[in-house]
């Protein structure tokens, strides 16, 4: 029997670690492809897709199913805003089925070498299914994460550029409009396509000023919505856009400096910082899958149920306060 489960064991293993392998080239190639390209509306656009099209295309809406009550279909609302921040392809169902598929791989690996040295009980199949749900979602959230962070840090960069565009239109007699118009066709990936979506949703009849607060809830960056609320007090109280928008885009470009200090003198706290929080569950997770029986064997110990839900409060704790000390407000 053991025997002939070693190969099948073999080739599962293989079939995880192509699979891994391919996701990871992936998501490499389309990142370098997002790159290279100029502007994915004005490339739409220039390819004969119409308005509304390209607008459908690149608002990346997804069909979220009506499950539960109000609060998880606003948490899979929060979720699926996370997954567009980060700017892939796929939808939040999607990644649900990647998810799962990757669990399925590593429990049917883990409960086949468990096969192979021990027997299989109830409690042993629970641990090994936690641990190879709790592995991918990890994954996955930091491969998001990852994936935002540099998307927020580019739309960063470029709206200061951005906004010296928009000042000089408006001061060459442009209106609003037509000044983020002119924004979003000199402007590369993803500020000027998030432009270019602002500008239709002006045409298909939203208030400016709803569109851009619907702007900058949909990137979720502080510096867009600084933006956002410019533009919407001028329109109130009136004054110079132009003067506004060039004032604005020196104090983005000063706070970008410091941000870049700060990073530099707090980049080992926050290294150490994501390690030590990303560790714990990774832990957990392999630990379960590769030995489970050093959590069985414990489960009947009557001091370890208490114990296990007090480090879950430490670690929670640890995770708030560790966020507090990398993260500064400048």
């Amino acid at each position: 029997m053991t025997g002939a489960l070693e190969p099948l064991i073999y080739v599962m293993i293989f079939i995880a670690v192509a699979m891994l392998t391919q996701a990871t080239a992936s998501s490499f190639f389309s990142a370098s492809d997002r790159g290279k390209r100029i502007n994915r509306r004005l490339t739409l656009l220039e390819s004969g897709m119409s308005r509304d099209e390209a607008y459908s295309t690149l608002m990346q809406v997804s069909s979220l199913p009506e499950l539960g009550n109000k609060q998880v279909r606003q948490w899979l609302k929060q979720m699926d805003q996370f997954r567009r921040q980060a700017n892939v392809s796929v939808t939040l169902p999607q990644i649900g089925l990647m998810i799962a598929g990757a669990a399925a791989v590593l429990w049917v690996i883990s409960l086949l070498r468990l096969l192979l040295t021990s027997s299989l009980t109830v409690a042993s199949l629970i641990v090994t299914m936690v641990g190879a749900v709790l592995l991918p979602v990890v994954g996955v959230y930091m491969w998001l994460a990852r994936l935002r962070n540099k998307r927020l840090k580019q739309i960063d960069e470029q709206l200061p550029s951005a906004l010296d565009i928009m000042t000089r239109a408006l001061k060459a007699g442009h209106p609003v409009v037509s000044a983020l118009q002119l924004a979003a066709n000199e402007i590369g990936d993803p500020l000027g396509t998030e432009f270019g979506l602002v500008v239709d949703e002006t045409i298909y009849g939203m208030e400016l000023r709803d569109a851009l607060a619907s702007f900058a809830e949909r990137v979720g960056s502080q510096e867009c919505h600084f933006f956002a609320v410019s533009i919407g007090i001028q329109a109130q109280t009136g004054g110079n856009l132009g003067e506004i928008l060039e004032g604005l885009a020196t104090i983005m470009r000063g706070r970008a400096a410091l941000g870049r200090r700060i990073k530099s003198v707090s980049s080992e706290g926050r290294a150490t910082a994501a390690l030590m929080i990303a560790l714990v569950p990774i832990a957990v997770a392999t630990q379960s899958l590769v030995r489970p029986d050093s959590y069985i064997n414990k489960f009947s110990d009557p001091i370890f149920w208490p114990s296990v839900g007090y480090c879950a409060v430490l670690f929670v704790i640890g995770v708030f306060t560790i966020r507090r000390i990398v993260n500064f407000k400048y």
